[in-house]
């Protein structure tokens, strides 16, 4: 296995897991901020972001992506004069873009409220979150220098820094709030984005004071050439960043459309104000934040890709390309069949332990699904994204959120359904998005899914998974039931389901060969080990179907 994939794989792996990390520490804030503020006010909390998701992705503009990309592929040549150029734009036009689009929120946050929002109440939040803009935006910059090298550890580290700081200070300025007003300790809440951007942002620029002395030698030692004018590397960011910012526009869009529709076809279908407004909390502020925290592991594949597949592209290795996004595929399946089906399977228990609300467990049954679609569609956003058509995801999610929408102004509608017509209509507009994009990478690069691999042996890991969660919970819950109380009970039959499931899943896929011994070799620090395990069973298959000894 060559450097560079090794170094791909540990990228990605040190994102997913910084990822989780910080997602865990996103779920624990949940926990606090639910019992704090309750279904309302979590609503509250809740209606500022999906503005505030719309306007980050107008200021970024899709830059970092291309300016990833763009970078990768200088360095490939060994071009590292262009490629600083290429950093050096970026970051003036992100600077500029993010002041202004912080300003346009923070002035017109009673604009927001009363035209999309809907509820006067979200001003002041809306108005807390608009600083976390410019800084995020200036930190996407940086970010996207180290990206282009395909050094991840900036990224990793900045993204666990912004998480603690936003959580230590929202979780302070709630409780200071709260006397006060529940939509000020709502503001509170999402001003706790702008303090984690600005720490994010000041640990990233003193990395790169620190960092950038290597990077310019090489720029200095390289042989001179005349270098391309500033319009026309303008022109390259802007050709790869404005399908991107399309394609980023779709999901925070479609969320401002459900934050229209939702509440809207819940009323409709019988609910008053308040309880609609409690059940939209309890999709998205509680269902939503369980169900995206698989995604972390795509989005890690997603963001190591871009240069990974941008490098094989400029160096025109199209058996690279063919091999990473076999393994990126692969790697998206194994870990969101089981995720899926895990959060089918403990929705009301996972909600009830994480947020005390057996209610928000209907809504997660239902949202469990998308995880499959929603993973897929972000790690072959990736790979389209490296190969230079950031314009085919993006119009794929367009006719994605379209099939979302019509699904959710009648599913929403329907009593017996009510948020789970909507989470329902999330799974099959997601899911058209990842079926348009795994046909679109099947056709630039010429790889073709293995049957056997990607769904026949993941597919038996999970269905042996699911018997052993399933009998799990059931039994620590019923012979547990004298010793503990009810949630103790439940947080025990949970956390050892949840285990259990691991374990059984990844022993089952081990031993039927669901990786081969070359990619186990791509594993950091462990991976070795497992091959040389795997060898000992004989059972790992290599690329060809044969035992590869």
């Amino acid at each position: 296995m060559s450097e560079s994939s090794r170094a791909f794989v540990k990228g990605a792996t040190i994102l997913a897991l910084t990822g989780i990390t910080a997602r865990v520490i996103g779920a624990v804030f949940r926990i606090v901020l639910a019992a704090i503020l309750g279904d309302e006010g979590i609503g509250l909390y809740m209606y500022a972001y999906p503005v505030y998701s719309t306007l980050l992705v107008v200021s970024t503009a899709g830059i970092p992506v291309a300016l990833s990309k763009l970078m990768a592929e200088n360095i490939a040549l060994k071009d590292y004069r262009e490629a600083l150029r290429v950093f050096r734009v970026a970051l003036f036009i992100l600077t500029l873009s993010g002041l202004a689009i912080t300003m346009v929120l923070l002035l017109g946050a009673e604009f927001f409220a009363a035209s999309i929002v809907k509820d006067m109440e979200a001003v002041y939040p809306l108005m807390a979150i608009s600083p976390a803009i410019f800084f995020v935006t200036i930190m996407a910059a940086l970010r996207g220098f180290f990206q282009g090298q395909q050094n991840m550890i900036p990224t990793a580290a900045s993204q666990l820094l912004e998480q603690l700081v936003r959580v230590g200070f929202s979780i302070f300025l709630v409780l200071l709030l709260l006397p006060v007003g529940l939509e000020f300790a709502a503001a509170g809440a999402t001003s706790g984005a702008a303090a984690g951007g600005l720490g994010g942002l000041v640990f990233l620029s003193i990395f790169y004071w620190r960092k950038r002395g290597r990077f310019m030698s090489l720029a200095d030692q390289q042989e001179k050439h005349e270098p391309a004018p500033v319009s026309r590397i303008i022109g390259r960011i802007f050709s790869l960043a404005v399908p991107v910012t399309i394609g980023g526009l779709v999901i925070p869009l479609i969320s401002l459309i459900d934050l229209a529709v939702v509440p809207r076809q819940l009323q409709a279908a019988g609910f008053d104000l308040e309880t609609a407004r409690a059940l939209y909390g309890q999709l998205t502020g509680m269902a939503g934040p369980i169900v995206y925290f698989p995604n972390v592991v795509a989005l890690a594949l997603s963001i190591s890709l871009v240069p990974a597949i941008s490098e094989a592209f400029a160096l025109k290795d199209r058996l690279l390309i063919q091999s990473r996004t076999a393994v990126a595929v692969k790697l998206t399946v194994f870990f969101a069949l089981p995720s899926a089906l895990g959060l089918y399977l403990l929705a009301e228990p996972i909600t009830v332990l994480l947020y005390d609300n057996a209610a928000a467990g209907y809504s997660l049954a239902y949202m469990s699904w998308s995880v499959i679609p929603l993973c897929l569609y972000v790690t072959t956003t990736g790979l389209l994204q490296g190969l230079g058509r950031p314009i085919v995801p993006a119009l794929n999610m367009i006719y994605g959120g379209a099939v979302k929408t019509l699904f959710a102004w009648y599913l929403t509608a329907v009593p017996e359904l009510n948020v789970g017509g909507a989470a329902l209509a999330s799974v099959i507009g997601i899911g058209v998005a990842a079926a348009l994009n795994l046909y679109h990478v099947s056709r630039f690069t010429g790889w073709r899914g293995n049957f056997r691999e990607v769904l026949l042996l993941p597919g038996l890991s999970v269905v042996a998974m699911s018997i052993i969660v399933y009998g799990a919970y059931g039994g620590i819950a019923r012979y547990g039931e004298p010793f503990l109380s009810a949630g103790r009970v439940n947080a025990a039959a949970v956390l050892l389901a949840i285990i259990a499931g691991i374990l059984v899943y990844s022993l089952v896929l081990f031993l039927t060969g669901g990786l081969s011994r070359e990619e186990l070799n791509m594993v950091p620090l462990i991976g070795p080990r497992l091959a040389a395990l795997a060898r000992r069973f004989r059972k790992m298959q290599g690329p060809n179907g044969v035992d590869n000894q």
